[in-house]
């Protein structure tokens, strides 16, 4: 049985048992989630989030990218959050190469040349939390109101911290 069948059993169990199908489809707790994609890090465990609570977008980093700028107007102006957690974590692989290394490996491995493709890698994980929280700041289609904070989530500990 292969990782995808896995999942698709483990849904039927889901399903078998779901009961939540009347959430609204806005988010109860008002609040979007910037998230890295980082297997270690569940925001909704880590936050104790349910079914419901928060929209939870999720990319490599957690960046403030164009699509995840474009996630959370929809979620403000559509949906009605007022609050934004950008939550990046320790560890993190964002840390470990540079754009260019990543284009070399890419042109090596498929012998194309990926353009101009920010992959929005980092050096410094706290000021890369203060860079997405400015950025998402910055945005004309992001309200003066809302409430945008930065943290950092310890994925040897558990904690969160957060970045002023």
């Amino acid at each position: 049985m292969s990782a995808v069948d896995d999942l698709l059993a483990a849904n039927d169990r889901y399903a078998a048992r779901f009961a939540k199908g009347d959430l609204p489809m806005s988010p109860a707790r008002k609040v979007a989630i910037l998230a890295c994609m980082d297997a270690r890090l569940d925001p909704a465990k880590a936050l104790g989030l349910e079914e419901g609570d928060a929209h939870v977008i999720r990319n490599a980093g957690g960046r403030a990218s164009d699509d995840a700028i474009r996630s959370l107007i929809i979620s403000e102006e559509l949906l009605g959050t007022n609050a934004v957690v950008v939550l990046h974590h320790t560890d993190c692989g964002m840390l470990t190469f540079s754009n260019e290394q990543l284009a070399d490996r890419l042109r090596d491995r498929f012998g194309a040349d990926p353009g101009g493709i920010d992959f929005l890698p980092f050096r410094d994980l706290d000021q890369s939390v203060r860079d997405d929280v400015a950025t998402i700041r910055a945005n004309p289609f992001i309200p003066d109101g809302v409430e945008v904070r930065g943290f950092v989530y310890d994925v040897h500990t558990g904690r969160v911290r957060e970045v002023v």
